[in-house]
């Protein structure tokens, strides 16, 4: 038996926040209509981690930060159970993952807001790129270009961690971020949440999304100037 612990928004956003950060650093450098790409994928990136910290505060009781950042001293104790072998158990994310959490949704937050400033000094900027000087678009480019590494290093870890917990301790992180669902025993009663609230996800979604559409609408004119 299992019990119902990750709402369908935040295991949707999980899966399509992994798929638009890889569509984006794909397509990065690619030639031709490939900035097309890049662009939607940074928009996505953007609403979605919009939307995730959104969920933090009015989501389902795991996906809440209340419910699971804890201080540095916290972190710290966990790590020190987890090498002694004897860290307890979790329903949501502990405090290691907790601040892994954080520290991806704040560089692709600061990822994508750079974005939409940015330029590559040839003939593509970001759709923003009219409402800043050309001397603060180098700077934000710089910026949007130095975050990739830090975030590749931050996934790497992520992904790291979750399969070292798979063959350590045998605890799969994986498959209850794709059913939403953990056994009974790591799941007490009460810890259980009983629906997604799903449509407040969606609404919360169209309206940044929307927001951000009318943001870029409204735009001045790119001019990128080389000289």
């Amino acid at each position: 038996m299992s019990r119902l612990v990750w709402d369908l928004p935040v295991r949707v956003m999980h899966w399509a926040l992994a798929l638009a950060t890889a569509g984006a650093w794909l397509t990065q450098n690619l030639e031709g209509d490939w900035f097309r790409w890049h662009s939607w994928c940074g928009y996505a990136v953007l609403v979605l981690v919009l939307t995730r910290i959104a969920w933090g505060f009015v989501g389902t009781r795991h996906a809440r930060f209340t419910a699971f950042v804890r201080g540095p001293r916290a972190a710290l104790r966990y790590l020190r159970g987890l090498v002694r072998g004897d860290a307890p158990a979790h329903a949501g994310h502990n405090p290691l993952g907790a601040w892994m959490v954080v520290v991806l949704l704040a560089l692709l937050l600061v990822q994508a807001v750079t974005g939409l400033f940015a330029n590559d000094q040839i003939m593509n900027t970001g759709p923003l790129f009219g409402y800043v000087t050309g001397a603060r678009s180098d700077a934000l480019s710089r910026l949007h270009a130095s975050l990739v590494n830090w975030i590749l290093a931050a996934v790497l870890l992520h992904v790291l961690a979750v399969f070292a917990y798979l063959a350590g301790k045998r605890i799969d992180l994986i498959t209850p971020m794709f059913t939403g669902r953990k056994s009974e025993a790591a799941v007490p009663p009460q810890e259980a949440i009983r629906g997604s609230r799903t449509w407040l996800a969606l609404l919360i979604a169209a309206l940044i999304a929307g927001a951000l559409a009318w943001l870029v609408s409204r735009a001045p004119e790119a001019t990128l100037s080389l000289f």
